[in-house]
């Protein structure tokens, strides 16, 4: 199989898996079975076969909300590195574009719930805004960390240059941009402790009331897309911790699908074990990600690059 095919196979494959790993995880804990493996995929298989129902109220914008959204995450997905070091799309620069397609996304998941007019819908956009604006310093501090070694803005480049050797305290700074990357995964994709995926009480909610008025085939774009956004960052998050190698191969495969089933556990068992935050203590929780990141570049430049 051709990198490229095996790129894209993971990237299309796997994601709902993830989200089948969280909830064992959290059935485990509770003591109960849990839904099955393959329910994730069964989920969506249903949405896209069922038929939409618009509001004469909305534009084109609330329709192209969800394919935008999934098509930007897709993409982000094809410039990040998977189970090597190369990626299809690839190119200088992809850093940045990477965390601009992800912006992207959520940029027209707010626009769609916005062109409901609903109040509901709008303060979801509005809660959705103000968390992602405290998230991104935090993502882009810890891609610095990952690219000041480097000197390159490039994912290839970077992830080249990572130290696996000397990884531990040796050069935490490593370790501090694994943890505030942590923090952006569970923030960006709705989980415990910024978000619950689950909740219904309408004045905690954040990500999930902003789609209550998508159905059929435009919900499952969205569940989708929220999945291999989870994958998307999760698959960089292992390029820091596991040594994936440069040139791929099976090797790399079972480091990175390792590597996001560890990750999809650590969520079940964050969700497990502790509780929502309140909406007024999520931003310390992120400013506290972006700080731990700023601290590990601080001490990157005050101790050379590895």
């Amino acid at each position: 199989m051709s990198n490229l095919g095996l790129h894209v196979g993971l990237l299309l494959v796997m994601p709902p898996l993830l989200l089948s790993v969280i909830n064992k995880t959290k059935a485990w804990f509770a003591g109960r079975v849990g839904p099955p493996l393959l329910q994730p995929y069964r989920d969506v298989w249903k949405l896209l076969r069922k038929g939409a129902v618009y509001s004469r109220t909305t534009t084109w914008l609330f329709r192209a909300g969800p394919i935008v959204s999934l098509a930007a995450v897709l993409c982000a997905g094809l410039v990040l590195p998977l189970a090597a070091n190369a990626s299809p799309l690839g190119f200088p620069g992809d850093v940045v574009a990477f965390a601009y397609l992800l912006a992207l996304g959520r940029f027209f998941t707010m626009v769609a719930a916005l062109d409901t007019g609903s109040s509901f819908e709008g303060m979801g956009a509005s809660r959705e805004a103000a968390f992602s604006a405290l998230a991104e310093p935090a993502l882009f501090l810890s891609l610095a960390i990952l690219c000041v070694p480097a000197r390159s803005a490039t994912f290839s480049d970077a992830f080249g240059r990572l130290p696996w050797t000397t990884w531990g305290f040796e050069h935490p700074t490593f370790l501090a941009a694994a943890l505030s990357l942590f923090a952006v995964l569970l923030a960006e994709n709705s989980r415990i402790p910024v978000d619950d995926p689950n909740t219904h009480l309408e004045l905690t909610m954040i990500h999930e009331v902003m789609v209550l008025d998508h159905g059929g085939p435009d919900l499952g774009f969205i569940l989708y897309g929220s999945a291999i956004k989870l994958f998307v960052i999760g698959a960089l998050l292992t390029h820091v911790l596991l040594p994936i190698p440069a040139d791929g191969g099976w090797r790399g495969v079972a480091l990175l699908c390792g590597g996001e089933i560890g990750l999809a556990g650590l969520i079940g068992v964050v969700e497990s074990m502790m509780a929502r935050l309140r909406l007024s203590r999520v931003p310390q929780f992120l400013v506290g990600a972006t700080v731990l990141a700023a601290v590990g570049l601080g001490a990157l430049f005050y101790r050379g690059a590895p």
